[in-house]
């Protein structure tokens, strides 16, 4: 028995991680042809990918007649905001084979109450929280976790771009933070949610899932805030590595059971099953993992990072989960557990950002040195940029293309990103000069026969959505 591959895929997405699924299924045997909506330039530069400009991701009539148009055998819905609005319902009731959640399962994105509220349920370890829907109620639970010695983290309940999350270092900076998103508030549903501030290393797990089982891509890490030294404000990520030298893939199995699993049936029990990639963001505390978070699809930016780490295809294990039947698709694949079978080596993504981001950016800036990063051996996975009629790349959007280097491990992965980041330039660029930095190992410096400690990884603190 063999699994079926789809021939012809559509996308739904623009962005820097719809980029890497196209790129990645584009060049996978039996894919015919790859479609993007709206998609860019950039995507459509890749072999068998054609991109779809006048479609309105957000728009279920306009993806579904798009679908149509295309004979899509698979719909990939990449973005958070298509499935919070419901275009895998749509498409699903017009017959097409989708991976993406519904809008009740998307939920677990798109209110981070209802995150915890199934979390709960599910016997599943989060932070101490509580959701608000009045000002004044969500500063006074602030200040008692600041009180109790905990620091506080204040994120939007709804979509944020991953935007919409403070950690704040004192009570004030979080009463500031609720002040602000209190700005929007309609006063009838929670606002926002105030959780106790953790700390430990961060830990990206994201899984193909089919409503019942799952299959976990390769660990990796993020980096969210916007300067060096994890200084700065949330964004939704400048940069992310795999694997992770801390965490092994031998550890994925009890995470899996310890969340995934857990979170899929109480989603079920409730009539939403969850058919698309869920994604825990974990904080690896002293006491244990813990969930930060939830997503409803694939990481960004760490799909630019772990999809070029992957040894098989995918395209049929998609599908395959679309139709809710994972794990005849993975044995007949030959895959053996539940973690999908990696290339050696690691993989470090850069994100370069626009003048202004996360907050107003400034666009049409001319890139150049893209082509010098592609003939060096490298990855660049476009996220907001167009060309203009001379065939330059303009920027965009806020994150403007994420930058992949490969090598035999973490270091050598880190330094091939780093050079070839540095080719890149626009005026007002904002990079990281230290992802996965901070999880590489030191130099040896012991004597012979002692063995060197090994690396904690990058410490973190809780954050948002990426």
């Amino acid at each position: 028995m063999t699994a079926s591959m789809p021939t012809r895929v559509l996308i739904v997405g623009a962005g820097g991680r719809e980029h890497a699924i196209a790129w990645k299924l584009a060049s996978e045997p039996g894919i015919n042809a790859v479609y993007v909506a709206p998609g860019s330039a950039a995507m459509e530069a890749e072999a068998r990918v054609t991109a779809l400009p006048g479609v309105d991701p957000l728009d279920a009539e306009s993806v579904t007649a798009a679908a149509r148009k295309v004979a899509a055998e698979l719909v990939v819905i990449g973005p958070e905001a298509p499935l919070a609005a419901g275009v895998a319902d749509a498409l699903r009731l017009a017959g097409f084979a989708v991976f993406g959640p519904g809008r009740g399962a998307a939920r677990i994105e798109s209110s981070k109450a209802f995150c915890h509220d199934v979390a709960r349920a599910a016997g599943i370890r989060m932070p101490r929280f509580g959701s608000f829907a009045d000002p004044a109620a969500a500063a006074a639970f602030a200040r008692t976790l600041a009180a109790d010695g905990h620091g506080v983290v204040v994120k939007a309940d709804g979509l944020a771009a991953g935007k919409g999350v403070t950690v704040a270092d004192d009570v004030e900076a979080a009463l500031a933070a609720i002040d602000l998103l209190a700005l929007d508030a309609s006063g009838a549903e929670p606002f926002v949610v105030i959780e106790e501030r953790l700390r430990g290393p961060e830990a990206s797990l994201i899984a193909i899932a089919d409503g019942r089982d799952v299959l976990a891509m390769p660990l990796a890490r993020d980096h969210k805030r916007l300067l060096d030294g994890d200084a700065g404000p949330n964004t939704g990520g400048m940069g992310a590595f795999s694997p992770l030298p801390d965490l092994d893939d031998g550890a994925v199995e009890g995470l899996l059971d310890a969340f995934h699993r857990p979170l899929l049936a109480e989603l079920a029990r409730r009539g939403s099953p969850f058919i698309g990639a869920l994604y825990a963001g974990l904080m690896l505390t002293d006491d244990g993992p813990v969930l930060l978070e939830c997503n409803a699809r694939f990481g960004d930016p760490e799909t630019q990072a772990i999809m070029p780490r992957l040894a098989g295809p995918i395209g049929p294990l998609l599908l395959a989960a679309a139709g809710r039947g994972l794990r005849a698709a993975a044995t007949a694949a030959g895959i053996r557990g539940s973690v999908l079978p990696t290339l050696p080596g690691s993989a470090v993504a850069i994100v370069l950002a626009s003048a202004g981001y996360p907050d107003a950016v400034r666009r049409g800036e001319p890139i150049s040195g893209l082509d010098a990063v592609i003939a060096g051996g490298d990855l660049v996975f476009h996220a907001g940029t167009r060309r203009d009629d001379a065939g330059r790349y303009l920027t965009n959007g806020g994150r403007v293309v994420a930058v992949v280097g490969r090598g035999d491990d973490l270091a050598a992965a880190a330094h091939r990103a780093d050079a070839a980041a540095a080719l890149v330039s626009f005026r007002g660029a904002q990079r990281r000069t230290d992802i996965a930095r901070a999880s590489i190992a030191p130099p040896e410096i012991v004597p012979p026969g002692i063995a060197a400690p090994a690396s904690a990884g990058a410490a973190g603190v809780a954050g948002g959505a990426r």
